[in-house]
């Protein structure tokens, strides 16, 4: 009899703990520096780096599985004296814009993230790659354009306790469109969403907090 009450009472613990990481939803602020690539910079990404920052918010779809948004603002710069190529007449140039970018991002954690009993396999750190669509809006030097753009990168998280995470991702932000720097067709050369030159990165830590447990009973009802 002992020896089953023993095992009921670590069952039961082992089944608390697994529910208290059971939740749906986490949200946090994120802080790091952006870099862009385009035709005033063509191969150093963090040339003149900027300053980004903003929130994040998540819905956790499993251990496995999540789905982020984001709200970010970004600096990005560029100077012609940077590069090998010479523009038409040898003119000088230089921008610095301010992004506004607003995304949604699927994750796929490589590893069951997470923190609860041994046997589902859960792991405090997990490296995890992330794709999406954003929509973003191009501020400075008396213009203004939006345009979309797909964000992908790879990140980690680490669970520093049971509902806070730690988080760091790089992304780069391909856009469709080619005025992020204010130049378009420099060339001459016609340039479409698989041909223009226009990228931004994000590299940003994040600090989130979970909420809104998830009902840990199913109770059918006709």
């Amino acid at each position: 009899m002992k020896k089953l009450i023993a095992i009921f009472v670590m069952a039961l613990a082992l089944a608390t703990t697994s529910q208290a990481q059971d939740y749906r939803f986490e949200v946090g602020p994120a802080l790091g520096m952006s870099g862009y690539l385009g035709d005033l910079n063509r191969s150093n990404l963090f040339k003149h780096p900027g300053v980004a920052g903003g929130g994040v918010f998540r819905y956790i779809m499993n251990s496995r599985f999540a789905v982020k948004g984001n709200l970010l603002y970004a600096g990005v710069s560029g100077n012609s004296d940077d590069g090998a190529n010479k523009f038409p007449a040898d003119e000088h140039y230089e921008f610095s814009r301010s992004l506004i970018d607003v995304g949604g991002q699927v994750e796929f954690n490589f590893l069951h993230y997470g923190m609860g009993p041994r046997y589902k396999n859960y792991k405090r750190i997990t490296p995890y790659m992330t794709l999406g669509v954003g929509l973003v809006l191009s501020m400075g030097g008396g213009m203004t354009n939006a345009t979309f753009s797909i964000p992908m990168g790879i990140g980690v998280k680490y669970k520093l306790k049971e509902r806070l995470n730690l988080g760091f991702e790089f992304t780069m932000r391909k856009e469709f469109g080619d005025k992020i720097d204010g130049l378009s067709d420099l060339y001459g050369v016609k340039h479409n969403f698989a041909k223009n030159t226009d990228w931004y990165s994000i590299a940003m830590f994040t600090v989130t907090y979970e909420f809104s447990k998830r009902c840990t009973k199913c109770h059918y009802v006709e």
